[in-house]
């Protein structure tokens, strides 16, 4: 009988431990967040969606080099380019197969003039797959939209390279 007994204390002891440590989190502020209304916030030096920057002037910034294709392990960029009338190279076709690429950031870092740069978007998901098979029009778009973020970025960067 006194076994019982002291099993059933060592039960309701359990019982009020667990009842305390329910009332001791339950006032404390929450840890998550209600996340498409709330984000975390980014590094600067996270690498999310690639967008192709353009000089004040609304030139674009890729002088065509092909570094960043060249470096790419997975093989994602594809670049085609042509002269133009002022003897400068410029490009024709600037592919990015969002499907291929690994987020390393080799091609930022190879770029001489800050053209190709990762942005701050990590929402960009799609349906389809050809979606994420972007050119050079959709690169340029994302970089117009981004492009105060992207300057303050690379500033930040900028002790770092």
């Amino acid at each position: 009988m006194n076994i019982a007994k002291a099993a059933w204390g060592l039960v309701l002891a359990e019982i009020v431990s667990g009842m305390a440590l329910t009332f001791r989190t339950m006032f404390r502020p929450k840890a998550t967040l209600d996340y498409p209304f709330e984000k975390n916030p980014t590094s600067p030096r996270f690498k999310g969606e690639h967008a192709l920057r353009r000089y004040p002037n609304g030139e674009e910034r890729c002088i065509a080099c092909k570094l960043c294709e060249a470096i790419c392990p997975a093989q994602a960029i594809t670049i085609e380019a042509e002269p133009r009338a002022d003897g400068s190279r410029r490009t024709t076709r600037y592919d990015i197969d969002m499907t291929k690429c690994i987020y390393c950031g080799l091609c930022e870092e190879a770029c001489p003039v800050d053209a190709i740069v990762e942005g701050p978007n990590y929402e960009f998901a799609t349906e389809t797959r050809e979606e994420l098979l972007y050119d050079k029009a959709k690169l340029l778009a994302n970089g117009d939209r981004w492009e105060p973020e992207l300057a303050k970025r690379l500033e930040l960067d900028a002790p770092y390279r």
